[in-house]
C-alpha cells in the first residue's frame, strides 16, 4: 500500500500515520475494503434469484422450465421454499406440515437437483414464524400469547398461529428440520423468511417470555414497548441476546454437513430499523435486506440507502438485496408484476450500492409473465460485465452518521411531536432531508455506524455528517471529539448528543463545546413562519444574493455562541402567517445564533440549532438545501472532490475502486414519480460531465460506458480524468481501466 495523504497532499511517514490513527485522524479516503482471499463461496456470489412455493404448487410445477428460467438469469444461488409453515419434501419431523398436494412429489428436492445440474447454488427458504393450528394444540409452548393467553393467529390466514423466538420452537423443531434437510440435500445455506427482521420489538405473555422477563429483566411482560422504561432496554438487550443465540445456532447445524454452508436472516428495513443491526452485522457472514420495493410516498432512493445501511456493519462482507417483481403496493398484488421501470431502478440501486441483487417470484403457476423479461435482461447485462461489480473499496470521503439509536427510539417529549408506532418513521426525515441535499449536491458519501466510529474507520473521511443523531452515548462522543481534533470536520443539526443512546437527557449535549454553542432553553417548536438572517458573509451563504432572510426550521434549540462573535445567521422567531393582516415580524432582528461555524487548524465545525435538514425534507424549500450543500463544501475546504458530475437531472453516484480499476455508478432520479411509486418510465438525461480523481500515478486506458455498450473519448490530466455521459436513461455505469 502506498503512504497515506493528509489533506495537504504531503505524504506521511509510517510514525506519523500510527500515531494519527490512534489519536482519531483523518486521512485521504482509502475506502472500505471488500473482499478476501479464499472467501465462502457466497462472497463471490453476483447474482441470487428466488421462487416461493405455495401449497397447491406441486400438482402443476414444472421444474425443468423453472431451473431453465433461473439459468438463463445466471444466477449464481436460487432460493427454494423448504419448509417451516409448509415442508415442501417428504419430511418426517413431527409437526411439520406437509403440502396437502405434495402426494409421492418432492418439490423441493426436484428443482434443488434441476438446479444444480445447472450449476446454481441452492439456498432453502424457510419460515420459522407460524404453524398449524394442530401444532399449537400438542406443542402450545411454542407459541405467542396475549396477557390473556390467548395464541396469536395470522391476520388472514387464521389457521396460522404465530411461534415465539424464545420458545423451544426455535432452538428445537427448528433445528430438527435443518438437520433433516442437511442430511436429505446437504444445501449450501438456509434462509428463513420474516426472522429477525430490524423492526420493533413485539411483547409476548407466553410461559418462555415470561421467564425472560422474571429472570432477566426483572418485571412482566408490558402492554406496550418503550425505550424510556429500563425494563424495556433490559427486554431489548435479550431479545438482542437471543437473536444471536439463534442465529449462531442455525448457522452451526446449517454447516454440519458442509463446512461452506451458511444460514441468512431476513434483515433489510432501509433506514427505519429498530433492532440492533450493528451487532446482527458482526454476527452474520451473509447479510439480506429482504426489503423488496416501495409504496405510497417513499422516495425511490430507498433501496439505496439500504444499501448503505448494510454496507456500514457488514464493512465488505456478503450482502444481498430483494426485488420483488410483483406489485407490492398499498394494497398488495402479489400475482401481477409491477412497472418494469420501477423494478429494474430498483435492481440498479442494488448494484450500485455494492449489494448483489436477488430476483424473487411468488407461485410456481404464474400467469402474469411480464416480470420475467425484466429480470433476465438485467441480470444477463450484470453477467456481461461482472468484473466491473466487483468493488474493492468505496472512494468517497464524506461519512454520513447512520443515527441508529435515534431512529429507533426518539420519542415522546425529545422532539417537536410525540412519535410512536407507525409515526416513528418521522425520526428519519432529519436523515431524508441531509440525504436529498446531498443528492442534489451531487456528493459521494458513504453512512457509517454510529458504532463505528473508531479511527481505522474515521480516518478515511473528510468529515463526519450527523443529521439530528439526538441519541448518542458516550464513547460514541468521545471519538467525534477526537475525530474533531486530528483534524476532521464536523456537521451536526438541532438536538445532537442531547441524549444519551437510550434517551435519557444530558444537563447539556455532549458536543456542545465541540459545536462552539452554549444552549439556554428547552426546544422550540414545531411553528411555522420563522425565518433565518443573513448577518455577515460565508462561504455556506455566499450564494444567496437578493435576500436578507432564509426559511427558517420548524423546531430550534435556543443558544448563544461560545466565541460571542458576529453569528452568519441569526433566529428571526415565529409570528403569524394568517390572516395577511397579522404577517409581520414581532421581533424582526436578535442576536440569537441560527448557526455556528467555527474553525479550529484543519477541523471545520458547522453546527445548526434548528432541524433545517428535516425542515428541508418535509418543504422541498430549496434554499436549505442549498444552505446544507454550501456547508458541505466549506466542509471539506480546498480538496478537491473525487468525482464531479455536471448536467442537468437528479442523480444519486457511487463510486467503487474494482478489480481491473474504478467504476462510477449513476442513476437517474429525475421522474415525476421520484417520491410516489411507482415510476413508469424513464426520463433520459444528458450529457454528463465528469472528472474522476484516480490515485496518483494511475494510468487510465479505457472508459466505457457499460449499459450504452460504448467506449467514451476521455483525457486524462494528472490524477483527474474527464469524460462525458452522452445520456442515462435508467441507470449508467462507467468502467475506467
Amino acid at each position: 500500500m502506498g503512504k497515506r495523504r493528509e489533506k495537504t497532499g504531503r505524504p506521511l511517514s509510517r510514525r506519523e500515520f500510527l500515531a494519527l490513527s490512534a489519536a482519531g485522524a483523518v486521512l485521504a479516503p482509502a475506502g472500505r475494503v471488500l473482499g478476501a482471499e479464499g472467501a465462502p463461496w457466497y462472497a463471490t456470489m453476483r447474482r441470487c434469484g428466488q421462487l416461493n412455493f405455495n401449497e397447491r404448487d406441486p400438482l402443476t410445477l414444472d421444474v425443468e422450465a423453472w431451473a431453465d428460467y433461473w439459468a438463463s438469469l445466471k444466477v449464481d444461488a436460487v432460493l427454494l421454499g423448504g419448509g417451516g409453515i409448509v415442508a415442501f419434501y417428504p419430511t418426517e419431523v413431527p409437526h411439520h406440515h406437509r403440502s396437502e398436494f405434495l402426494g409421492a412429489r418432492d418439490l423441493f428436492g426436484g428443482l434443488a437437483a434441476a438446479a444444480r445440474r445447472r450449476g446454481m447454488r441452492v439456498v432453502a427458504r424457510m419460515d420459522c414464524n407460524y404453524a398449524y393450528e394442530q401444532a399449537l394444540r400438542e406443542r402450545p409452548e411454542w407459541f405467542e400469547r396475549n396477557r390473556d393467553g390467548s395464541p396469536r393467529p395470522h391476520g388472514e390466514s387464521t389457521w396460522l398461529f404465530k411461534t415465539c423466538m424464545f420458545s423451544p420452537y426455535f432452538s428445537e423443531q427448528m433445528p430438527a428440520i435443518y438437520r433433516e434437510m442437511n442430511r436429505l440435500y446437504a444445501p449450501d445455506g438456509f434462509f428463513t423468511n420474516g426472522w429477525p427482521s430490524t423492526g420493533d420489538l413485539t411483547v409476548c405473555h407466553c410461559e418462555s417470555c415470561q421467564k425472560v422477563y422474571r429472570e432477566k429483566v426483572g418485571a412482566v411482560p408490558p402492554d406496550t414497548t418503550d425505550a424510556a422504561s429500563p425494563h424495556y432496554r433490559k427486554y431489548y438487550a435479550a431479545t438482542m441476546d437471543r437473536v444471536m443465540e439463534v442465529w449462531t445456532l442455525w448457522d452451526s447445524i446449517a454447516r454440519e454437513k458442509k463446512a461452506d454452508s451458511v444460514y441468512v436472516g431476513n434483515l433489510g428495513g432501509g433506514i427505519r430499523v429498530v433492532k440492533d443491526v450493528w451487532r446482527i452485522g458482526r454476527g452474520a457472514g451473509w447479510f439480506n435486506a429482504d426489503h423488496q420495493g416501495r409504496a405510497g410516498d417513499t422516495p425511490i432512493w430507498d433501496c439505496a440507502q439500504q444499501g448503505r445501511v448494510a454496507q456500514s456493519v457488514m464493512k465488505g462482507r456478503a450482502i444481498t438485496n430483494v426485488t420483488g417483481s410483483y406489485s407490492n403496493s398499498r394494497p398488495v398484488w402479489r400475482h401481477v408484476a409491477k412497472p418494469a421501470a420501477e423494478a429494474t431502478l430498483w435492481m440498479a440501486q442494488t448494484t450500485a450500492s455494492g449489494m448483489v441483487p436477488w430476483f424473487h417470484w411468488l407461485g410456481g403457476s404464474p400467469e402474469d409473465n411480464r416480470w420475467r423479461e425484466v429480470g433476465r435482461a438485467f441480470f444477463q447485462w450484470l453477467a456481461a460485465h461482472e468484473v466491473h461489480f466487483r468493488n474493492r473499496r468505496s472512494v468517497a470521503d464524506l461519512a454520513v452518521l447512520f443515527p441508529q439509536s435515534t431512529i429507533a427510539f426518539y420519542r415522546s417529549g425529545q422532539g417537536p411531536a410525540s412519535w410512536r408506532g407507525a409515526d416513528r418513521g418521522q425520526a428519519t426525515e432529519y436523515l431524508q432531508g441531509l440525504y436529498y441535499a446531498l443528492l442534489e449536491g451531487r456528493f459521494l458519501f458513504d453512512f457509517v455506524h454510529e458504532k463505528d466510529l473508531e479511527p481505522e474507520t474515521m480516518g478515511r473521511y473528510r468529515a463526519l455528517l450527523m443529521p439530528n443523531a439526538a441519541h448518542l452515548g458516550d464513547e460514541a462522543c468521545r471519538l467525534i471529539r477526537a475525530y474533531a481534533a486530528a483534524g476532521g470536520s464536523i456537521l451536526a443539526t438541532f438536538e445532537t448528543a442531547r441524549y444519551d443512546e437510550w434517551g435519557d437527557a444530558r444537563p447539556e449535549p455532549a458536543l456542545a463545546e465541540l459545536f462552539g454553542a452554549t444552549f439556554t432553553g428547552p426546544p422550540i417548536g414545531p411553528a411555522a413562519n420563522s425565518y433565518m438572517r443573513l448577518d455577515r458573509a460565508h462561504a455556506a451563504v455566499g450564494d444567496f444574493a437578493g435576500t436578507a432572510l432564509l426559511p427558517g426550521p420548524e423546531s430550534r434549540l435556543p443558544i448563544r455562541a461560545r466565541d460571542g462573535g458576529t453569528p452568519v445567521l441569526t433566529v428571526v422567531p415565529s409570528y403569524p402567517a394568517f390572516p395577511p393582516e397579522m404577517v409581520f415580524p414581532r421581533t424582526p432582528r436578535t442576536d440569537e445564533p441560527a448557526a455556528v461555524f467555527r474553525e479550529n487548524g484543519r477541523s471545520r465545525v458547522a453546527y445548526f440549532a434548528g432541524d433545517v435538514d428535516r425542515t428541508f425534507w418535509r418543504s422541498g424549500n430549496p434554499d436549505l438545501g442549498q444552505l446544507l450543500a454550501n456547508t458541505v463544501r466549506w466542509l471539506r475546504g480546498a480538496a478537491p472532490l473525487p468525482v464531479t458530475i455536471e448536467g442537468d437531472g437528479v442523480v444519486e453516484a457511487f463510486a467503487w475502486e474494482t478489480e481491473p480499476g474504478h467504476a462510477l455508478h449513476i442513476l437517474n432520479y429525475t421522474n415525476p414519480n421520484m417520491t410516489r411509486a411507482f415510476i413508469r418510465r424513464f426520463y433520459p438525461i444528458g450529457p454528463l460531465r465528469v472528472a474522476f480523481d484516480v490515485p496518483a500515478g494511475k494510468k487510465v486506458a479505457r472508459v466505457e460506458a457499460l449499459r450504452a455498450g460504448a467506449v467514451l473519448p476521455f483525457r486524462q490530466e494528472g490524477r483527474t480524468v474527464r469524460f462525458e455521459v452522452p445520456t442515462v436513461a435508467d441507470y449508467e455505469v462507467v468502467a475506467l481501466t
